[in-house]
């Protein structure tokens, strides 16, 4: 990604690399990344981790939240509009399989998108792709051609993690077709694009937006609906504001208020029916 950068666009990228504390020779690999970025003449700074506690479970989230945590805040301090990250055609096999495992919708079957907005709460910094159609020997062929050998992360190789868990299996399946796999959730992440455009369309005709309530006459298909009830308890939300609400939450939550029932979901009372309506929950005693 430095190199492609670099040279697509000189004089105008700067890179960051994250020391997140958790391996004895991340230090070292930053400088290394600092020497080559001297070299290309591109302005590099390292960003430390500072953990209060060092995770023990969650290890890779957690590292992964404080990772686009700092790079969202250099990026601002920098105005700099967008994060480039290297992820690549393998990285989004292996998220799409971990997704389908995981029985996920459309949306994160979606897996990688191109351009996205930055995983950080209230940031309005871009997260950017350029490169989920190159291949992992492809890239490594462009660091071997510049005479530089790459960093290898020992947690690449360690199977307590499920993502090194589906590339191992990914690269025993020589019937699996990776680059298909690739175009599969670029049309899924299309679809997902879709929804959301007729999502807006219903939340035009067959919602009512007060300034502390909602209310919505259901009239589209479950996908629609579930879309415009997430849509509705976000924006409402007094409990876990910005956090993304789960699926088997959404679902249980739309069986009650098709049955006419009420349930509080993040601080939202929700009450079913033939419309149904949103709006804070009492406050608990």
């Amino acid at each position: 990604m430095l190199f492609l950068a670099a040279e697509a666009r000189p004089g105008h990228v700067e890179a960051a690399t994250v020391d997140h504390g958790l391996r004895s020779e991340a230090a070292a690999e930053a400088e290394m990344v600092a020497r080559l970025c001297e070299t290309l003449k591109v302005p590099h700074s390292t960003l430390s981790v500072q953990w209060e506690t060092k995770p023990q479970s969650s290890l890779q989230e957690r590292a992964r939240n404080e990772r686009y945590r700092l790079l969202g805040d250099w990026a601002q301090v920098r105005g700099l509009a967008a994060i480039a990250a290297a992820h690549h055609l393998d990285d989004q096999a292996e998220t799409l399989l971990m997704r389908l495992n995981r029985g996920a919708g459309t949306r994160g079957l979606g897996a990688m998108r191109e351009d996205s907005p930055l995983p950080v709460a209230g940031s309005a910094v871009r997260l950017i792709r350029p490169l989920l159609t190159w291949r992992r020997t492809e890239l490594e062929n462009v660091c071997r051609s510049a005479g530089v050998e790459g960093a290898q992360d020992t947690s690449n190789t360690d199977e307590r993690f499920e993502r090194v868990r589906v590339r191992n299996a990914l690269r025993e399946a020589d019937w699996l077709d990776v680059e298909a796999v690739g175009r599969s959730a670029s049309h899924l992440a299309a679809a997902d694009e879709a929804l959301d455009w007729a999502t807006d369309k219903e939340w035009q005709s067959q919602v009512t937006d007060a300034e502390a309530s909602i209310s919505y006459k259901p009239a589209a298909p479950h996908e629609i609906r579930r879309r415009i009830v997430s849509r509705a308890v976000s924006s409402l939300a007094t409990e876990g504001a910005g956090d993304v609400l789960r699926g088997r939450e959404l679902d249980q939550l739309i069986e009650v208020l098709r049955d006419g029932g009420t349930a509080t979901l993040r601080g939202v009372l929700c009450s079913g029916g033939d419309e149904w309506s949103f709006k804070p929950a009492p406050s608990r005693r």
